[in-house]
């Protein structure tokens, strides 16, 4: 019998590429997701890429009620990855209540959900924010974490806090929580991608909306930041690999690994790119001209971000190894081929 494990917004974007890589790791998959910002049609596409299509249910985790029977029904689980959160660092700041309500009511009634059924295994996806405005680079587990400059941050971070309290309070809990930098590229079938409803938070997508003529131009937010070229730096990482380390994660919890009962692992590359150095690796790539135009500042942005991975690939044995190139070819793949859907 295969090992199940709950996938909370596992049509979104990490969510369904973790679901696609845990599928060809022999486990079985079961889908808990809301689809406020996602489309069912990401189940068909892990069918197609996988040969599996897994067991979905639409479930506002919101809802105590509604969270307890999803979970009552799979209680046979072995763990659970949580993704579902809003993850908008702008949208939050201008609605702060939003961000707390969704993201905190989901993970404290994911958690009770599995107190009442047994369920000890936790990965938690959570987020570099967390470390705020580092202090030295680049940055360790070991760094500090401080009060993030948005409320999305800030609701990883207190969701860190639930955790540790959590896990102290149980005997038999245990979590593992990956902090991601910045997840970008798509599967390379092409099939599955960062698909944002509305107008784009993520550099990426706006790129690549931007190059297929869905949006008239790129904002380039700020180019008075401290460093080479003054727009931010950030460790962007393949979502393909990003997934990979869940699978590890999981394995190391069933197999009783950890050391402490609640462990953190950075996930990134370890290695700083600009925005413009994004963008012009897009233009390089893909051939043509990006339409941008540098703007003001945004609220909650930090200059430079990047990760040390030296702790994740020793205690889980992971690595990225996919290039910032492969990382926009296969974006540009998957915007392309959503456009010629719809065409």
């Amino acid at each position: 019998m295969k090992n199940k494990i709950i996938v909370t917004g596992g049509c979104g974007y990490i969510g369904s590429h973790t679901v696609i890589e845990l599928i060809e790791n022999d486990f079985e998959v079961v889908i808990f997701d809301d689809l406020s910002n996602s489309t069912e049609k990401t189940i068909s596409r892990i069918h197609k890429i996988t040969g599996v299509k897994p067991t979905f249910i639409k479930v506002d985790l919101k809802n105590q009620e509604a969270t307890s029977k999803a979970f009552e029904a799979h209680k046979d689980t072995l763990g659970v990855i949580h993704f579902a959160a809003h993850k908008a660092v702008g949208e939050s700041v201008e609605k702060p209540l939003m961000y707390y309500k969704n993201n905190l009511y989901s993970l404290l009634n994911v958690l009770e959900s599995q107190n009442e059924n047994n369920i000890n295994n936790f990965i938690f996806s959570s987020s570099a924010t967390v470390y705020g405005t580092p202090n030295t680079l680049p940055i360790t587990e070991k760094n500090e974490t401080q009060r993030p400059f948005s409320p999305y941050g800030n609701t990883k971070k207190i969701a860190e806090e639930i955790l540790d309290d959590f896990t102290k309070s149980s005997q038999d809990f245990s979590a593992i929580s990956l902090r991601y930098f910045n997840p970008i590229g798509a599967h390379e079938s092409g099939e599955i991608g960062e698909l944002p409803n509305g107008i784009p938070n993520n550099l990426m997508p706006y790129i690549t909306q931007t190059a297929a003529g869905v949006r008239d131009k790129l904002m380039v937010y700020g180019n008075d930041y401290p460093t080479k070229d003054g727009t931010p730096i950030r460790d962007y990482i393949h979502v393909v690999d990003l997934a990979k380390a869940h699978v590890l994660a999981v394995k190391r919890l069933l197999k009783k690994e950890q050391e402490t009962a609640l462990e953190y692992f950075n996930l990134g590359t370890g290695l700083g790119y600009s925005v413009l150095d994004v963008i012009k690796t897009f233009e390089k790539v893909t051939e043509s001209k990006l339409n941008y135009e540098i703007t003001d500042r945004r609220d909650g942005d930090v200059p430079q971000l990047y990760a040390s991975t030296d702790l994740a690939k020793e205690k889980l044995g992971w690595s990225a190894d996919r290039a910032l190139e492969e990382m926009i070819s296969s974006s540009w793949t998957w915007e392309q081929n959503l456009r010629n859907e719809t065409k």
